[in-house]
C-alpha cells in the first residue's frame, strides 16, 4: 500500500485495478481503497456554506430538467445485467429482489429482509385488494408476484426491459397458479398506453433502469433516467385521480451527481453504473408539476450494507456454480476478472451504504398523489 502511495495517482490507479482484476488483492485492501474513494466523494460533493449547497441542488435539478427522460447507452459485455437469471439466482434471496432490503434486526436473513420489505412497500403505499397495480421496471418480479400471492384480486402489471425477466417471471406464475400478472417488455421512456391504475411502484428505477436485452440483435442496453419531470409527468397519465405513486430510489442525503467516467479509478461507473445518476433524498421535490408528495421516508444505509454483504456472501459460498456462468457469459479468459468485479461491486455497495454508520448514503422512499 505504501509503495502505491508513492506512484503518480493514474499510474497507482491502473496497478491496482490490474491487480484487482487478477485476484491479487485481499478484501480488506479492496475495502480500504473503497473507503478512500467515497472519502474524495465527499470533499467534491459537500460545499463550503449552506447557500452554495442548495445552489448546487438547484442547479443540478434544472440540468435534468434539459435533459430527455432517458439516455439509452449500447454497451455489448459491458453492462452488468448481461448475466443469466441463474447467476441471480444463486447470489440473491428466493424472490429476486435486486435492491435494497429491510433488515429488522440482526437476526434478519435475505429471504426474512426481501419479504418485509414487500410488506413494507404494500404497507406505506396503502395497497387494498383488488386494486390495479402497475410496477414500472418491475425486475425479476418480486414486487408483482408478491403482490398477487397476497391480494388474490388485485390485477397486477410489470413493465421490465429484458425477455429473460420477462420469461422468469410468466415462468414464476404458471408455477404459482397465478393469472392476475401481466407483464410488458418495454422502453419506458417512449412507452405509451392508455390504461390507469390505482397504485404505480417504482423500486430503483429513478436511479438507472437495468438494461435490456434482445433476442434480435443480441445487445445489451442500459437506460439511464435523468428527466424526472418528463418522467413524473408519465406516470401520472398512468394514475386515476385518486392513485398514489411509490417511489423507492437509493441516494446521498444532501447533493447530487452523474456517474461519471473520468479517471483510471472509476472502473465501478464503467462496467456498473456508466451513464447512471445519484439522487439526493430530496431531489424529487424540485419535480411536483404533475404529482404532489403526500409522504417521504428515509431508511438508513446500513440496510443496503447488510444486503449487498449478503449478496457477497452468497456469492462466496456459489462460487463453484458461478464460474461457468462467468465463462459462458464472458468467456474463459475474462472469468476470473468479472467474478472480482462482482465481488468488487457487492463489497464497493456495502461499504458505500454502510459509510459514516448509514448517515451518508441510503434509500429514500416517496409517496406521490395526482394532481
Amino acid at each position: 500500500m505504501e509503495a502505491l502511495i508513492q506512484l503518480p495517482y493514474d499510474a497507482a490507479a491502473r496497478l491496482m485495478l490490474a491487480s484487482l482484476e487478477r485476484n491479487l488483492l485481499p478484501d480488506a485492501v479492496i475495502r480500504r481503497l473503497i473507503r478512500i474513494l467515497l472519502a474524495g466523494r465527499l470533499r467534491s460533493g459537500y460545499k463550503p456554506s449552506s447557500e452554495l449547497q442548495l445552489s448546487d441542488l438547484l442547479h443540478f435539478a434544472h440540468s435534468l430538467r434539459k435533459m430527455p427522460i432517458a439516455i439509452l447507452t449500447d454497451k455489448p459485455k459491458s453492462q452488468h445485467y448481461e448475466l443469466p437469471t441463474s447467476f441471480f439466482k444463486l447470489v440473491l434471496g428466493k424472490n429476486l429482489k435486486y435492491s435494497c432490503c429491510f433488515f429488522s434486526n440482526k437476526k434478519t436473513n435475505l429471504d426474512d429482509a426481501e419479504q418485509a420489505t414487500l410488506e413494507l412497500y404494500c404497507e406505506r403505499s396503502q395497497i387494498k385488494d383488488g386494486h390495479t397495480i402497475l410496477d414500472v421496471g418491475c425486475g425479476w418480479g418480486s414486487l408483482c408476484l408478491y403482490i398477487a400471492q397476497k391480494y388474490n384480486n388485485c390485477s397486477i402489471t410489470g413493465i421490465c426491459n429484458s425477455m429473460t425477466q420477462k420469461a422468469y417471471i410468466d415462468e414464476r406464475s404458471r408455477d404459482l397458479q397465478l393469472q392476475n400478472v401481466e407483464i410488458i417488455v418495454a422502453d419506458i421512456s417512449t412507452f405509451e398506453m392508455e390504461a390507469t391504475y390505482d397504485r404505480i411502484f417504482s423500486i430503483e428505477m429513478f436511479e438507472e433502469c437495468k438494461s435490456f436485452d434482445t433476442y434480435a440483435h443480441h445487445k445489451f442496453i442500459a437506460l439511464h433516467m435523468k428527466n424526472y419531470g418528463d418522467l413524473l409527468k408519465k406516470l401520472s397519465n398512468w394514475m386515476k385521480q385518486d392513485s398514489l405513486l411509490f417511489v423507492h430510489h437509493f441516494c446521498h442525503k444532501t447533493f447530487a451527481y452523474h456517474f461519471e467516467d473520468i479517471n483510471e479509478d472509476d472502473w465501478i461507473t464503467r462496467y456498473f453504473f456508466t451513464g447512471g445518476t445519484m439522487p439526493s433524498a430530496n431531489l424529487l421535490l424540485y419535480f411536483q408539476d404533475d404529482v404532489s408528495v403526500v409522504n417521504h421516508w428515509l431508511v438508513n444505509g446500513n440496510h443496503f450494507a447488510r444486503t449487498s454483504e449478503e449478496w457477497l456472501k452468497k456469492m462466496n459460498q456459489n462460487l463453484g456454480s458461478i464460474r461457468p456462468i462467468m465463462e459462458s457469459t464472458y468467456g474463459k479468459d475474462s472469468a476470473v476478472k468479472w467474478t472480482v468485479y462482482w465481488r468488487t461491486f457487492f463489497i464497493a455497495i456495502a461499504e458505500q451504504f454502510g459509510y459514516n454508520n448509514g448517515e451518508e448514503w441510503m434509500v429514500a422512499q416517496f409517496l406521490f398523489k395526482k394532481k
